[in-house]
């Protein structure tokens, strides 16, 4: 903990623009915040200007107790649906410029009205002013990630922060316990007020939702490691580049995209959509509500880090191979043939032609589920 410490503040002291950590989890009660303000006050005692910009203790006794002995900055009081809620004050934590700031719930969604929709916008903006940040986030927050974690827990997640984000930090430390670590965490009343409990354990805090959660927080901070080395070592992994495919009235394009996305983090890949105005797709022939729909894929899209390309051309398959061609592009990713990129390829006999192209050119295929 101290040379990890110790690392962090090396970092804080070198740099004009602040530096970024982020303690990543599986779930609620592994210990994120607890960690961050153990850090704090190892930081604090070397005689940095540490200050709590939002931290959210849950009620839990042990973390309560590390808030005592770090300089708190003011929140914003904000009345919302008849409740007064607190938020963090931006402004304030911008006035009082401190060396470092820890900053709770990343994903959180601020409440209407304030300067910024998201917590982590507000983090970008405090980074910019120099102010180095620690914040905490659990796994299922992850973009890319969010249909995987929606399968595994059956718990639709709302507040979701871009990919790039992790990508931006500094360091990215995982907090890591066992299951059985947790659930006796959460039966000996740490994570949830006592009444909550055996719901939790009914639903959430099952073993084997647990560990597929714990695997790709795992994955996700090797990931990050990974890309550390390349950055730092360039040409360590060899470059990939992958190449997304799809049409406007491709109902599961998000999940193509989402796919493509891990497998760009996985193999810290640079990644492209690819969008063919064919005849029949051009902006002229296709309904307001599929042009919404193809805008907000491209919007996801590049939150998540890709480069939109879009063609003109009435022959998908040699576009589709030409453009990887012309990228660079190592793999390309397409839907299952009963989606309407397949249906056009099929249709037109050009499929065998695709695959041998794509052969030929050294280039993988992936058919994403």
């Amino acid at each position: 903990m101290e040379s990890n410490t110790s690392h962090f503040l090396e970092l804080i002291q070198k740099s004009r623009r602040g530096k970024f950590k982020i303690y990543i989890g599986m779930s609620a009660g592994v210990g994120k915040t607890f960690r961050m303000l153990q850090e704090a006050h190892a930081l604090h005692r070397n005689g940095l200007d540490v200050r709590i910009a939002f931290v959210e203790t849950h009620r839990r006794a042990e973390t309560e107790a590390l808030i005592e002995g770090l300089p708190l900055l003011p929140r914003r009081k904000v009345f919302y649906k008849g409740k007064e809620l607190d938020e963090m004050d931006l402004p304030a934590v911008l006035a009082a410029q401190p060396e470092l700031v820890l900053v709770d719930e990343l994903a959180h969604t601020n409440i209407p009205g304030s300067k910024n929709e998201k917590r982590w916008q507000d983090v970008l903006e405090i980074l910019d002013q120099g102010i180095s940040v620690i914040s905490a986030v659990n796994i299922q927050h992850l973009e890319s990630l969010n249909e995987a974690v929606e399968r595994i827990s059956g718990v639709p997640i709302t507040e979701r922060i871009p990919d790039h984000l992790l990508r931006l930090a500094d360091e990215v430390v995982n907090i890591d316990l066992t299951a059985d670590e947790l659930i006796t965490r959460l039966r000996e009343g740490k994570i949830y007020q006592p009444e909550k409990v055996e719901q939790a354990l009914r639903n959430f805090f099952q073993p084997e939702k647990i560990l597929q959660l714990r695997e790709l927080a795992l994955r996700e901070v090797a990931t990050q490691v990974e890309r550390k080395i390349e950055k730092e070592l360039p040409g360590t992994f060899e470059a990939e580049r992958l190449l997304a495919c799809i049409s406007s009235s491709d109902q599961t394009a998000r999940k193509i995209i989402r796919k493509t996305a891990r497998l760009a983090s996985y193999y810290n890949a640079k990644w492209y959509l690819l969008y063919v105005h064919t005849p029949g797709e051009n902006q002229n022939n296709i309904s307001l509500a599929l042009q919404r729909h193809l805008i907000n894929n491209f919007k996801l899209a590049t939150e998540l880090g890709a480069e939109i390309i879009q063609v003109h051309d009435p022959d998908i398959a040699q576009t589709i191979t030409v453009t990887a061609e012309k990228y660079k592009v190592t793999t390309v990713c397409i839907g299952k043939p009963h989606l309407n990129l397949f249906q056009v390829i099929l249709r037109t006999n050009v499929f065998n032609r695709l695959l041998k192209q794509l052969s030929a050119s050294d280039i993988d295929l992936i058919i994403l589920s």
